[in-house]
């Protein structure tokens, strides 16, 4: 008699007391259990899921199969968790395979085994999937299979992301607020100029007379409207298409990353952005046994700026012809004096990640701190400029009503 297997929803707690939650294929609750223990977790809760047609998983492409920053952490603190409890590698990668949520995570990290199994590093494995795992996480995994502490370094990995995905989070929802008003005011102004518009104007017409300016602008707005509208959309969608294939082209990169440190109110945001950036990550790897040349290329790529990046070229040259880390530092602008030398007194005293991870915590919390200041001053705003905007539409649609009683007289 075939034993189906079943859907079991998990919750434990690891053995540094944090809530671990996924799921996991079995034949009952209890063979959950006993594969939780030996994975070295508490089992807090296990939950069969239901399989009726209802609930079953929905698959959007392009949006069940992405792997986001998120699943990475989680994978890399649940790999650490069960080398840390005695698994061994290709043990623990089974059991990822088998109970990561994300299916397409699921069937990397089965290809992943299977290479490990056939003689790789884990970092080699890694390696063959760069549009999936960081090069951050692939030099930390390889730092740690040389240095024999590779559970360590998986939790630094997950630190490091946990903190990474929080700060897209405040930038998101500092930014989505704006986003969605400016649009809103835009769609509304469009169909304002395309559909209500011509209704007065035809209405304005039969009456006679002469049309107040006012109203006279916004009749001439609403027929280049139809003109303009659909040449809009089709720009609007060539350039996704073409941002979508070159947004990370160096020949792009150098001409926009400056010009977002210089934007107006949120040039600020963008700088401290990637100074949390590169600080945290190069405190990472170095703490992780990176070497500081290599820790170097690879923290100016992660920092999501062409300025963080190109400094980091400077660092790593004046670090090759023996010189200090900090002096090349100074010279770019994009450094605050406080950053450079607080890494200086890293430098001297050999606390150099310490003094790294201290700065990325001051960062995000200036970040933090900066993207509610900016929702503050937005949100009052943006709701003036969209009630000016509609505002003057209508009294310029309902300024000839005024005259309407003379038009019929």
């Amino acid at each position: 008699m075939t034993t189906v297997s079943k859907t079991y929803e998990y919750a434990v707690r690891d053995k540094g007391g944090k809530i671990v939650k996924g799921r996991i294929e079995a034949n009952n609750e209890g063979a959950v259990a006993n594969r939780l223990r030996t994975m070295g977790m508490a089992p807090i809760s296990v939950t069969e899921v239901s399989s009726t047609g209802l609930s079953k998983e929905i698959s959007i492409p392009g949006f069940s199969d992405r792997i986001g920053l998120k699943d990475i952490s989680i994978l890399a603190r649940q790999l650490a968790t069960m080398i840390n409890s005695g698994l061994s590698l290709i043990r623990a990668l089974s059991i990822l395979a088998e109970q990561t949520e994300n299916k397409a995570l699921a069937r990397v990290v089965a290809q992943v085994r299977t290479d490990v199994e056939t003689g790789s590093s884990l970092s080699a494995a890694l390696g063959k999937h760069p549009l999936v795992f960081p090069l951050l996480m692939i030099n930390m995994v390889k730092a740690g299979e040389v240095g024999g502490f590779l559970d360590q370094v998986l939790l630094s990995v997950a630190n490091n992301f946990e903190a990474e995905v929080k700060l897209r989070s405040k930038i998101k929802s500092a930014m989505t607020y704006p986003v969605m008003v400016f649009t809103m005011a835009i769609l509304a102004t469009t169909a304002m100029l395309l559909f209500i518009v011509p209704v007065f104007k035809t209405m304005f017409e039969g009456l006679g007379g002469e049309l107040p300016l006012p109203t006279q602008i916004l009749v001439m707005l609403s027929a280049a409207m139809k003109i303009v509208a659909p040449v809009m959309i089709v720009v609007g969608v060539v350039f996704a298409f073409w941002w979508s294939k070159h947004k990370a082209d160096d020949a792009v990169r150098i001409r926009l990353d400056p010009l977002k440190l210089k934007v107006p109110i949120f040039g600020p945001l963008f700088q401290k952005v990637a100074v949390s950036r590169f600080t945290r990550n190069f405190g990472t790897m170095i703490h992780a046994g990176v070497p500081i040349l290599q820790a170097l290329d690879i923290v100016g790529e992660t920092s999501g700026n062409y300025v963080i990046e190109k400094a980091a070229k400077d660092v790593r040259e004046s670090v090759r012809s023996g010189q200090s880390l900090s002096g090349p530092l100074s010279q770019h602008a994009v450094f605050p004096p406080m950053v450079v030398q607080m890494m200086a007194v890293g430098e001297d005293t050999g606390a150099l990640d310490t003094m790294l991870e201290k700065i990325s915590e001051f960062y995000d919390q200036e970040v933090e701190a900066t993207t509610e200041a900016l929702t503050s001053l937005i949100e009052p705003l943006m709701i003036a400029v969209v009630g000016l905007i509609v505002g003057s539409m209508i009294i310029a649609m309902y300024m000839p009503i005024f005259k309407v009683f003379d038009l019929i007289a």
